[in-house]
């Protein structure tokens, strides 16, 4: 290697370097500190006895003092070097976000971990930010659903933002465009992709949360999910709502119409929509899942699976990320190399006195 590209290789790594304290900045901090007033302290105290002829240190043991408080200061410091990558370590668990945006997700008859009262999907948006902290480092897919279709709106990706970003946009459709709830409305869709992940991650640990009402107003049967049992090693159906039930919005460009509501053509009243945990028991026997209520008192956050896999891989992602390395040890080689240096002189020393 040529001094030009010596040197531009020293700079190029200088200037990624940058202190990261293990221990924090308030400890690394004040561990530095300490340290660097020792350093100055030995050099007082040195020069103050050498002048006073009351001391039969040498120069060469302060200097060694002085280096060491040094050393360790900086290593308090913990100095890294920063590096940007497009590679990821991924757990190898993929996890299917299914929310139902029908007009009935609109009734504010829903609770999550308090007894405040909110709609059906604001209580699925909080359910699907506790599941994407459940699974750390895992990959996820969103999926919602109408009437009549399954979109997925989120491919599967590492990045839980994204899955927390889209959750958070969710609106209901508007009810002009329902045409009732049906079920099976994200089958076909769920098939596909649970399928093609199979196929390309065969090892991975594949789970799936439908978050859903449970209702059902089409007027079809509702195909069975047990299609979906063979690409799964587990699912849950997660209810949002109350068996009590509340009056259904209008819904209009995503808002509800302030005391406008659908009503029942049978009877021309308001109709009123309630949690089926019925349904949702049984779409998760079909799975071999789990059905989960969440309320007042009941959260997503002990919903998590217990088949997430223990496995990771190296994937390669379009966004590139910071990665800070510590590089401590040659610092740790220094102190000891010092340590050991000191205690010799201080050997030394005690045999002269002797």
């Amino acid at each position: 290697m040529s001094a030009t590209n010596l040197w531009q290789s020293i700079t190029g790594t200088l200037s990624r370097l940058t202190f990261n304290p293990a221990l924090g900045w308030p400890v690394g901090g004040l561990i530095a500190a300490v340290m660097i007033g020792l350093a100055v302290a030995a050099v007082i105290v040195h020069v103050r006895r050498t002048r006073a002829q009351t001391t039969d240190e040498t120069t060469a043991s302060c200097v060694v003092r002085v280096l060491l408080c040094v050393t360790v200061a900086v290593m308090a410091l913990t100095p890294s070097i920063v590096s940007t990558t497009t590679s990821q370590a991924v757990n190898a668990t993929d996890v299917v976000v299914a929310v139902d945006v029908t007009g009935s997700m609109a009734v504010a008859d829903a609770q999550y971990g308090s007894a405040e009262s909110m709609s059906r999907l604001d209580a699925a948006k909080r359910a699907v930010a506790d599941i994407t902290s459940l699974y750390a480092d895992a990959s996820f897919m969103g999926l919602r659903f109408g009437g009549s279709a399954g979109t997925v709106d989120v491919p599967l990706t590492p990045d839980a933002r994204a899955i927390n970003t889209w959750a958070n946009t969710l609106a209901v459709e508007a009810t002009n465009v329902s045409g009732g709830s049906s079920l099976d409305a994200p089958l076909d869709a769920l098939l596909v992709n649970l399928k093609s992940i199979r196929e390309s991650r065969p090892n991975d640990a594949i789970i799936l949360y439908l978050i859903t009402d449970g209702e059902e107003t089409g007027s079809t049967t509702r195909r069975s999910y047990s299609t979906l049992r063979k690409y799964l090693n587990d699912g849950f159906t997660v209810g949002v709502g109350s068996t009590a039930g509340g009056k259904i919005p209008v819904i209009r460009d995503g808002s509800a119409v302030d005391g406008s509501w659908v009503t029942d053509p049978d009877t021309g009243q308001p109709g009123i929509s309630k949690l089926d945990e019925t349904t949702l028991k049984n779409i998760a026997d079909e799975i071999s899942g789990t059905y989960v209520a969440v309320n007042a008192n009941a959260t997503m956050a002990n919903g998590v699976s217990q088949q997430r896999s223990q496995q990771w891989r190296v994937t390669t992602t379009v966004k590139q990320r910071t990665r800070t390395t510590p590089i401590v040890w040659p610092l740790a080689i220094v102190a000891a190399v010092l340590f050991a240096a000191q205690i010799g002189m201080w050997i030394v020393q005690s045999r002269r006195l002797l």
